[in-house]
């Protein structure tokens, strides 16, 4: 008799607990919303929503890519002759221009090299003169049949000698004066100087690949990216057309442009690998905003596509049928329209389904559905642009 009323008292405290959490719970309506939670209301005005306007324009086809700055010209200084440095000229990165001094090779050894060189030349060509004289002296003794025809021909072979001995130390001159130069070493490009790599006093040995300096081209400069094949017969098409083609460096977030240039020129095969062709591009850097080796993000417009509808990004939205927008109506509320998105640039994109002068919702879409009433934000009839949400 205890176990069956324990029991009936178990029972009862069960219904009580489970009747409590039934009176707690939100009741729902057919249309799914919560009658007991707190929801918030449409204010009376409706509800409030920026706006912006379709409108009719151009929009750029573009192609994104990582690519890599490359110099035009990048120069390893050398040193041509053995020495010591007596001078180092430039500061490290400086901007430098193409003959202006870099470095200084001790230039006595090769100026006494010169000196030698030039008296031999004297002496040769002081000998060449005199076998010159006698010869004409054997030509004019020969015809008055003083000397055999032997003695003259001899003596004509011998200024030849003397004129071979000559042209031999003319040479000779010729690379010593070179060395000469070679001890001043001069920029050979206009370009900005690296760190520097040697310092007065050091030795420096001739024809060694020990870089002295190292010069870097900066403006122009390039940048080498790489597109898929299936471009290549459009970016041909604009290049035998002799069209412009620009391209734009960004950073690595792809927010902040970098540079502004254009194509100039496609490799002349295809990477079998990847299946892309590499392009380079040419950049003014007047700002030197482009470094060498520094790795951007590429932005090449293949194409322009005229007169089509657009609209800000942030007004297309996206459900389980595809991509729609909140077009506003006379009577100042919103109706779903179904739309077809095509080319994105910055803050416009190109859609099918909307008509140039509609006016599309680009804000409170938590909120929004179709038939609400809005009431717009950004001045009459929405003519302005919509802000983000």
């Amino acid at each position: 008799m205890w176990l069956l009323v324990a029991a009936m008292l178990l029972a009862a405290a069960v219904l009580i607990f489970r009747h409590r959490d039934a009176d707690a719970s939100p009741k729902t309506d057919a249309s799914g919303s919560q009658k007991g939670g707190r929801s918030a209301p449409i204010p009376a005005g409706g509800l409030p929503v920026s706006t912006a306007t379709a409108k009719k324009g151009d929009i750029g086809v573009y192609v994104n890519a990582l690519g890599t700055v490359t110099p035009i010209y990048t120069v390893i200084v050398t040193s041509r002759v053995t020495g010591q440095i007596m001078s180092v000229n430039y500061r490290e990165g400086q901007m430098v221009h193409k003959g202006d001094l870099l470095l200084d090779i001790d230039p006595r050894p090769y100026q006494a090299a010169l000196a030698q060189v030039q008296g031999q030349v004297g002496h040769d060509q002081a000998v060449l003169n005199e076998a010159r004289i006698d010869y004409e002296r054997y030509k004019t003794a020969y015809t008055r049949n003083a000397i055999p025809k032997q003695q003259m021909e001899d003596q004509e072979q011998v200024v030849h000698q003397d004129e071979g001995t000559v042209q031999n130390d003319q040479g000779q001159l010729q690379n010593a004066q070179v060395n000469l130069v070679y001890c001043h070493i001069t920029s050979p490009i206009d370009g900005r100087v690296g760190l520097r790599l040697v310092d007065p006093g050091n030795i420096v040995q001739g024809g060694s690949t020990t870089a002295l300096v190292v010069v870097t081209q900066l403006q122009p400069i390039t940048v080498i990216f790489s597109v898929a094949e299936d471009y290549l017969p459009q970016i041909q098409q604009q290049l035998n057309r002799g069209s412009r083609m620009p391209v734009d460096a960004f950073d690595h977030s792809q927010k902040k442009k970098l540079a502004s240039g254009s194509l100039q020129t496609l490799d002349n095969q295809i990477d079998p690998t990847t299946g892309t062709i590499k392009i380079r591009a040419i950049f003014a850097n007047q700002d030197s905003a482009l470094f060498a080796n520094q790795f951007v993000n590429a932005r090449l417009q293949i194409d322009t596509e005229h007169g089509v509808t657009l609209v800000p990004p942030v007004a297309i939205q996206l459900n389980g049928q595809g991509a729609f927008v909140y077009v506003l109506q006379p009577d100042q509320t919103v109706a779903i329209r179904t739309v077809t998105v095509g080319t994105t640039d910055g803050n416009q994109t190109a859609v099918q389904g909307v008509n140039p002068g509609e006016v599309v919702a680009t804000s409170n879409f938590d909120k929004l559905q179709d038939g609400v009433k809005v009431a717009v934000q950004n001045g009459a009839n929405g003519t302005s642009q919509g802000n983000s949400p």
